[in-house]
C-alpha cells in the first residue's frame, strides 16, 4: 500500500501519465464507485466503447465533457495509437466499456497491451462484473469455475465447442444474447444432459433481474413461456460434470449419436439404455435433442 501511496497524487490517480481500465456499472448507475468517479473527473480524456453511453453515465454525476475517444472491436488498433499519443503528451487516459470491465468480454486487451509496449503504466479501478453476480447469486456450488463468456455465434461451432466442455468439472459461466439464448440452451442441454442444473440470470441489476434455477432440459421450455424472458443480457451458470455419471453420459451420447443414424428415437434410446446402463428416459428426451440439432442445421 505504502508503494501504490508514493505513486498517487492524492486524487486517487497517478502523477504520470496513466491508463486506467475502468469498470463501469452493468446497469444500475449507483454501482459505480466512488474511486471510478474520481478518476474519471481527473483524467484528460476518455476512451469508450460508445461514448454515448459513457456520455449518460458521466452526465448522470454532473462530469464536464471530457475529450471523448471512441475504441471498439472494430477500430480498436487505430484507436491505440492516438491514446497512446495522448499518453506520450503527458496526459492520463480512462478507458471504459459499455458495461463492465473492459477486455472482459469486451475490447482493450489490445489497447492494454500496446501502451505496456509503450512503457506506460495500466491501472485497473475494480468495480461491477456481471459473471461475478450472477456467480454470487447462483446457489451452485464448487471450488473452481470457468468463465467462457460468449460461445461461438454458429450451431456448428457452438455444439462442438460445448462438446469440448461437457466433462469439465468446473462451474461453466457463459455470456449470451437473447436472439441466441434459445438455441444455446438446446444446445447446453443435448450437450450437458438434462439433468444437470442452470441458472439463467438475465437484466442483472436493472429494473427486470431475472435469476432463475432448474434443469438443463427444462430451460428452454422456461425460457419460451414468456416472450419477455428472451430480453436482455444473459448470464447462463451451468453446473459442473460430476465425473462417474458424466462419463456414462458423455459414452451413452456418443453411442445415441451412432444408433440415431439408423434408427429411430426411441429404439436407439432404447438400445443405448442397454449398452451404457443410463436411464432409458434420459437417454429419449437426449435422442430428441440430438435429432432436433440435426433437423436445424439440415
Amino acid at each position: 500500500m505504502e508503494r501504490a501511496a508514493r505513486h498517487e497524487n492524492g486524487t486517487g490517480r497517478k502523477a504520470t501519465p496513466t491508463l486506467y481500465v475502468m469498470t463501469t456499472p452493468i446497469g444500475n448507475l449507483q454501482d459505480v464507485t466512488l474511486r471510478a468517479l474520481d478518476v474519471f473527473r481527473q483524467v484528460d480524456a476518455i476512451a469508450a466503447e460508445d461514448t454515448r453511453i459513457t456520455s449518460r453515465l458521466l452526465n448522470h454525476y454532473g462530469i464536464s465533457a471530457k475529450k471523448l475517444i471512441a475504441l471498439h472491436e472494430h477500430n480498436e488498433n487505430r484507436a491505440s495509437a492516438g491514446i497512446i499519443g495522448e499518453l506520450q503528451a503527458g496526459r492520463s487516459v480512462a478507458l471504459a466499456s459499455d458495461a463492465g470491465t473492459p477486455a472482459f468480454s469486451d475490447p482493450g486487451a489490445r489497447l492494454v497491451a500496446a501502451v505496456r509496449e509503450a512503457g506506460f503504466s495500466v491501472v485497473p479501478i475494480p468495480g461491477p462484473n456481471a459473471a461475478a453476480a450472477a456467480l454470487s447469486a447462483s446457489g451452485l456450488t464448487g471450488p473452481h469455475f470457468l468463465f467462457y463468456g460468449f460461445l461461438p455465434a454458429k450451431a456448428g461451432e457452438r455444439r462442438t465447442a460445448l462438446d469440448e466442455l461437457a466433462a469439465l468439472r468446473y462451474i461453466l459461466v457463459l455470456y449470451e444474447a437473447p436472439h441466441r439464448i434459445a438455441d444455446t440452451l438446446a444446445d447446453l442441454a443435448a450437450s450437458f444432459g438434462s439433468s444437470r442444473r442452470i441458472v439463467i440470470a438475465r437484466e442483472l441489476t436493472k429494473l427486470f433481474e431475472t435469476i432463475h434455477e432448474c434443469a438443463l432440459g427444462e430451460a428452454a421450455a422456461w425460457v419460451a413461456e414468456d416472450a419477455n424472458r428472451v430480453k436482455g443480457e444473459f448470464v447462463l451458470i451451468v453446473e459442473g460434470a460430476q465425473e462417474d455419471r458424466d462419463a456414462v453420459m458423455t459414452e451413452a451420447r456418443r453411442t445415441l449419436e451412432i444408433l440415431l443414424e439408423e434408427l429411430p428415437v426411441k429404439q436407439a434410446a432404447a438400445l443405448a439404455a442397454k449398452i451404457t446402463r443410463a436411464r432409458k428416459n434420459e437417454l429419449y428426451d437426449l435422442a430428441l435433442e440430438l435429432k432436433k440439432s440435426v433437423n436445424r442445421e439440415s
